[in-house]
């Protein structure tokens, strides 16, 4: 067996597309070479590296090729296709000799993807994986792409959750221009096709959201579950003609970029000095995900733009906070407040921010950027109930005054009195369980809380 890795073919600017690049030497194989494809990985790596473009995505091919002549007709390609008119396109080709479905694809090469995914790689440690086994390589520029292609050759033994993406792709000279979609369709094929197909569109926003705007070669995408009905509700979208298609497997709307604070991460951060101050907790890093506990500190701020932030405590081993953390938190400065942001593209998910209490209790998901986790989802632990308030005169039903400092409160008229403030119930429009962006904002490798397997009760966005 053989499996060839491609990544860092397109351009923001210029357009392509890495799964067009997969999908063209996927032909060509069956086609020059005779040879037969097991499957074709899309494999969404780190949403926080810096050099991405849109989706972050690498291209993996499992196939009975020869590997010489799989590497000569994938290079063949990627020369042809890449976008290496952009100084930032960077393609990278490996190819390597090995069964994914057996041991001898190394453990190393597993390790490698997942890093890729959560973490930050360098091409020094990608160059190193390579020719430490001996597999054959291309690339043009500074062949940065060689990490996304060696993470997507290893994916398949470091992941175990995916799911399906059949994409559908223009004719070449339509590349460019406005793409030719019925709406409506699309919308009523999304209906048929849900739950198991999901961000097919967003029905609040009226948005189609599986047809791109950019550039490049793709008409749509549909993702789910099941590869039989993805490839069902694409074929029901009426559209401009289409030159080809492929079905992918992926990783997408799995949630495997999150990391999850462990109890070593939590051990690490008590054991640093105590006179850090610095936001946000020690563990945590810029570029990277996470999924972790919090309590909500101070009240929900919306600002310029339409953004909404919010501070949250974490406890001092990385655990939610306890209610005097809160308290420590919105009083002085605490190496365990975070920034949680819900920006303006995020559209109604920042209403679910903005009915956020002081004393909530979270779980948030999402990625740190100059230490502003920026919100992805969230679930509702607990949530506040009461609130104190100036007490009422039980005769009169009118609101009692303060009788001095430390004095209590009274009615004026009736002389009633009462100790202090009383606990009333407040409504809330918010109940316990998960919360998420719109499909207009989810990211490629989030998960849609509608594809199930979460710790609580769901509100899905659809």
């Amino acid at each position: 067996m053989t499996v060839v890795g491609i990544d860092d073919t397109d351009s923001r600017e210029r357009g392509m597309c890495t799964t067009y690049a997969a999908a063209t030497i996927a032909e060509r194989l069956r086609r020059d070479a005779g040879a037969s494809i097991d499957r074709v990985l899309l494999v969404r790596l780190n949403p926080a590296v810096e050099f991405k473009t849109r989706g972050n995505a690498a291209l993996a091919i499992h196939t009975d090729c020869d590997p010489d002549r799989a590497f000569e007709l994938a290079r063949a390609e990627l020369e042809s296709l890449a976008e290496t008119g952009d100084e930032r396109t960077n393609p990278g080709l490996v190819v390597a000799d090995v069964r994914p479905d057996a041991d001898d694809l190394p453990a190393e090469l597993g390790r490698f993807a997942m890093r890729a995914i959560r973490e930050h790689l360098s091409l020094e440690e990608a160059r190193a994986v390579i020719d430490g086994y001996g597999y054959r390589s291309w690339h043009a520029g500074n062949g940065r792409g060689r990490i996304g292609a060696l993470a997507a050759i290893g994916a398949w033994r470091a992941l175990s959750a995916w799911t399906y993406e059949f994409i559908t792709y223009r004719e070449s000279d339509r590349w460019g221009t406005t793409r030719t979609v019925d709406p409506e369709s699309v919308f009523v094929a999304a209906e048929r096709g849900y739950p198991a197909v999901w961000d097919t569109v967003d029905r609040d926003e009226n948005e189609t959201v599986c047809v791109p705007h950019t550039p490049g070669p793709i008409l749509h995408g549909i993702r789910g579950d099941d590869p039989d009905r993805v490839r069902r509700v694409a074929e029901r979208i009426e559209s401009e003609p289409v030159r080809t298609s492929q079905l992918f497997v992926t990783n997408q709307g799995t949630d495997v970029h999150l990391r999850d604070l462990t109890a070593d991460e939590a051990a690490k951060q008590t054991r640093k000095s105590e006179t850090d101050a610095a936001h946000p907790p020690a563990e945590l890093r810029d570029g990277r995900s996470y999924r972790l506990d919090a309590r909500v500190a101070e009240p929900p701020e919306t600002r310029r733009g339409g953004h909404v932030f919010v501070e949250v405590a974490t406890g001092a081993n990385g655990t939610r906070a306890t209610a005097s953390d809160v308290d420590a938190a919105s009083t002085t400065p605490s190496r365990h407040t975070l920034t949680c942001a819900a920006f303006e593209p995020t559209k109604r998910f920042r209403d679910r921010i903005r009915a956020l209490r002081p004393g909530d209790e979270l779980t948030v998901c999402g990625e740190l950027a100059g230490g502003t986790l920026k919100l992805e989802k969230f679930a509702l632990r607990d949530l506040v109930t009461t609130e104190l308030a100036t007490p009422t005169c039980p005769d009169c039903e009118r609101t009692m005054e303060s009788a001095g400092r430390n004095q209590g409160y009274r009615c004026r008229d009736c002389k009633t009195s009462a100790a202090g403030k009383e606990r009333v119930p407040i409504e809330r429009s918010l109940e316990r369980g998960w919360y998420e962006v719109p499909p207009c904002a989810r990211r490629h490798i989030a998960k849609p809380l509608v594809r199930g397997g979460f710790d609580g009760p769901i509100h899905p966005e659809r």
